[in-house]
């Protein structure tokens, strides 16, 4: 198996395998910006981008957006890293990385899905004042952003309003 953030991309053409939007929150804040998209490129060394850039301050807690068990937590040529096997979504299982972290757990903790895995570390990734977040299905990168269902992506879930005219419900006795 690769190590955290090694791995092959998907060939141009080949469907991505399905992922399921098992993710509860985003990693880092409540809705962060996307600073740089998930980008795939054409062979496993091209350019590209393999995961997205999420806004966050030096400090910030990243959270593990579903539950699993860390797989990693350590450095990685100078940086925090924490890798999270998602759990019950497939063989192989997914699995997050993130990046730069100040790591606060270890290798075979289970993690609930928005418990702390550490704070964004200041330097160390190829973007400032952001967290690097990855997906991969074995050694395939897949784009982090599918986890998250849909009313994460759109800021939140439906709410229901009155309907104008139409009386509410008496209350039950």
């Amino acid at each position: 198996m690769a190590g955290p953030g090694v791995g092959r991309l998907l060939e141009p053409g080949v469907p991505e395998p399905g992922v399921p939007a098992v993710a509860r929150g985003w990693p880092v804040g409540d809705r962060p910006t996307v600073l740089r998209g998930w980008e795939p490129p054409a062979n496993p060394y091209g350019p590209g981008h393999r995961g997205v850039d999420l806004a966050a301050q030096a400090g910030a807690p990243v959270r593990a957006v579903a539950a699993g068990t860390v797989s990693f937590a350590g450095r990685v040529a100078g940086r925090g890293v924490v890798s999270v096997e998602l759990a019950a979504t497939g063989d192989p299982p997914l699995r997050t990385t993130y990046e730069p972290v100040a790591v606060s757990v270890k290798k075979g903790d289970e993690v609930a899905a928005g418990e702390v895995l550490g704070t964004v570390e200041p330097t160390g990734s190829h973007c400032t004042g952001c967290l690097h977040w990855g997906l991969l299905r074995g050694d395939v990168y897949l784009d982090p952003l599918s986890v998250l269902p849909p009313w994460l992506l759109s800021g939140g879930p439906s709410v229901l309003l009155p309907v104008l005219g139409v009386p509410e419900p008496a209350p039950r006795a």
